[in-house]
């Protein structure tokens, strides 16, 4: 953040708030106490009345009346606009986070004192649900790389915002960035250097799209922002023939050509109704699995996928009229699961109170 942005920001900061501390503007502008207490002699250098009281109900304060000029915006469009950052914090980690906190404190001065005070209160007002999680596709901690996952959820969003403020800045200013990422897939964190193209939110996930710098061909990459440990801005790139339209990878488009690859390694194929082959093409991520009718009632139904546990659960979801026909070495699993649950209802049980046993 430059200077002047910083010092309107405590500016701001400070009409909002009857009193505060040195050290929480610091925080705030993630700066240092020192260079908090320069930004106030500008401020009163500029004839803005700051004061700064002793003892301990003191802190630096405004004179009480100060007005700063609104901003030319109509009423809707200023609470258009803090919806949707009220949107931004619910998520895990926003982009230019203390620029979007500024961004809140000018539109709120553009406001009416009896809107504006209720507008404060948007997080109360207006709430956005996490994204639920997945049983199908779980995220399991214990595959997360150590030195990832050692971080406390705290220190994780800080990094992640930061990771994804500077490679959309990277974006804008037409740089390469240089991550150190965990994958989960590798023992060791590695270095990767690449050519950011933009952000993609799915999920409740932050993703980063770019191409390797130094490959031919270059297809997109997908890094996931929370298992990037560091990361820098590098040298200019060549400017690009075309921009690159994120909107293309939206439905999920990307995932189509990476189950693909997954398929040719790890096919596993299962034979369904078409109910059921119906029921999983609305599914957001097997609906990009190849889907073969085979007769009127039945489609074979490929995918790429090296856990049979997965598997395996989705096989039991999906009840009679699904069978797994590859791999057949994870057929014998099958069955000794489906053996130990059977062992749960034993026929007396199914017979006692609940009448006849319907025929087969």
């Amino acid at each position: 953040m430059q200077r002047f942005d910083r010092v309107l920001g405590i500016l701001l900061f400070l009409r909002s708030k009857s009193s505060t501390s040195a050290t929480e503007l610091a925080r705030q502008f993630d700066v240092s106490t020192r260079t908090i207490y320069r930004d106030l002699e500008t401020l009163s250098a500029l004839g803005v009345p700051v004061y700064a009281e002793r003892g301990r109900n003191g802190g630096v304060r405004l004179l009480p009346g100060y007005f700063l000029p609104p901003l030319m915006f109509t009423q809707q469009e200023a609470i258009a606009l803090l919806l949707g950052l009220t949107l931004q914090r619910s998520l895990r980690a926003t982009p230019f986070p203390i620029e979007r906190d500024l961004a809140e404190k000018k539109l709120l001065a553009a406001l009416p004192e009896p809107l504006r005070s209720l507008l404060a209160k948007a997080e109360q007002l207006v709430v956005f649900e996490q994204t639920p999680s997945d049983i199908f596709h779980p995220e399991p901690r214990q595959h997360e790389p150590e030195v990832a996952a050692s971080r406390t959820a705290e220190e994780a969003d800080v990094q992640q915002s930061r990771t994804i403020s500077t490679f959309f800045q990277a974006v804008l200013d037409g740089n390469l960035v240089q991550m150190q990422y965990a994958s989960p897939y590798q023992r060791d964190a590695h270095w990767v250097l690449a050519e950011p193209l933009g952000l993609l939110w799915d999920r409740d996930r932050w993703y980063l799209a770019g191409r390797l710098a130094e490959r031919e061909g270059r297809p997109v990459r997908f890094w996931r922002a929370d298992r990037v440990l560091q990361i820098n801005p590098r040298r200019p790139m060549v400017p690009a023939q075309h921009e690159f339209d994120m909107r293309e990878l939206l439905g999920r488009t990307w995932l189509r050509s990476a189950m693909e690859q997954w398929r040719q390694l790890s096919p596993v194929k299962i034979r369904l109704s078409r109910a059921q082959a119906q029921q999983l093409q609305e599914d957001w991520y097997y609906r990009h699995a190849r889907f073969e009718p085979i007769n009127e009632q039945q489609v074979i139904m490929t995918f790429g996928e090296n856990n049979p546990t997965f598997v395996l659960e989705l096989l039991r979801w999906l009840g009679p009229g699904a069978e797994l026909l590859e791999p057949q070495t994870w057929q014998e699993q099958m069955r000794e699961e489906l053996r130990q649950m059977l062992a749960s209802y034993p026929p007396n049980d199914l017979q006692e109170g609940c009448g006849p046993t319907p025929a087969r």
